[in-house]
């Protein structure tokens, strides 16, 4: 199966390319910015060696539909998707801090309270609490924003004093921040789903105004539970069946593996590159109650490139 690991176009009017760990990022007249959503796979903030067919159209098109779903709650860089695996939007001023927003016990949270912390980002947790259970309200975590390397949680006090972000700012996007994960718990109940955690992202225009940029609700930046069987689950002391690629990290865990020094990565087989596909595209079917629709091409790079230029011409 034909599969997009990486892009390397030239268009009119770019300024300059940016290579994520799963997405390429060209900026056109330096205010505009395409961004293609590659099959790559990263975990550990480790990019893996092969790719998985039909993870960026996924990434994409779930993206886009939930950008789409929250432009009520606040205003986003989106201005067109006019191939399944691109986005094309609006160039903003980042901000330097992903929002991570946790309402359950799981995945990164999970692992620090079982070494024994009780304080994650400046949040305190309660002695007693099992793993995948739901908190009484969902706790921010922040984290860095890391170019290069590990992403590193961090304060609420930190970003302050660090003057990061203002104290007026910070508040703006933490209220944003609730309303966007109230609206994709809403929108994952309703498919039989639970959004265990998430991140948002947000940039600034010039004049000041917030604007929710990137990705959101996607198996990349979200965890999802299945609704059914999740009770029993957690009260049986096992994990519930989930949608993300926390169960791909847990595999990698498993082969010892966790991208510190010294540890070789798994030979990653063909059955693990199937099943994280179909895992992606199940989630598409679940989370959009619509049927996934592969693209067909014989040259899907070429495809990418024409459909780019089109819309760039307009």
């Amino acid at each position: 199966m034909d599969s997009i690991f990486k892009t390397d176009f030239r268009f009119t009017g770019q300024t300059s390319k940016y290579e994520g760990k799963v997405r390429d990022v060209y900026t056109i007249k330096d205010d505009i910015l395409v961004v293609i959503a590659s099959d790559r796979i990263s975990a550990f903030d480790i990019v893996m060696p092969r790719s998985i067919p039909n993870k960026g159209q996924v990434l994409n098109q779930i993206s886009v539909e939930m950008l789409n779903s929250t432009k009520d709650i606040i205003d986003n860089w989106l201005i067109s998707s006019p191939d399944p695996n691109v986005s094309i939007g609006h160039r903003l001023n980042p901000i330097k801090i992903e929002m991570v927003i946790r309402g359950y016990l799981s995945g990164h949270a999970d692992r620090l309270y079982k070494s024994g912390k009780r304080s994650i980002c400046g949040v305190n947790l309660p002695n007693g609490l099992v793993s995948n259970q739901k908190f009484d309200r969902p706790i921010i975590t922040p984290s860095t924003k890391a170019e290069i390397g590990h992403d590193e949680d961090i304060s609420k006090s930190e970003i302050l004093s660090q003057n990061i972000l203002s104290i007026d700012q910070y508040e703006e996007i933490e209220r944003v921040t609730y309303k966007l994960f109230e609206r994709g718990t809403e929108i994952a109940k309703e498919r039989g789903l639970i959004l265990v955690d998430t991140k948002y992202e947000f940039g600034y225009d010039s004049n000041n105004k917030l604007f929710l940029i990137d990705e959101i609700h996607t198996p990349d930046s979200s965890r999802y539970f299945y609704l059914d069987g999740y009770e029993e689950a957690v009260n049986s002391g096992v994990s519930p069946k989930q949608l993300s690629k926390e169960f791909f990290r847990q595999w990698l865990i498993k082969n010892e593996f966790q991208g510190k020094e010294n540890q070789k990565l798994p030979e990653i087989t063909d059955e693990i590159i199937d099943d994280v596909s179909k895992r992606y595209v199940e989630l598409f079917n679940l989370i959009t109650g619509k049927s996934f629709q592969p693209r067909k091409s014989d040259n899907i790079l070429k495809e990418l490139e024409v459909n780019i230029t089109k819309f760039l011409s307009i």
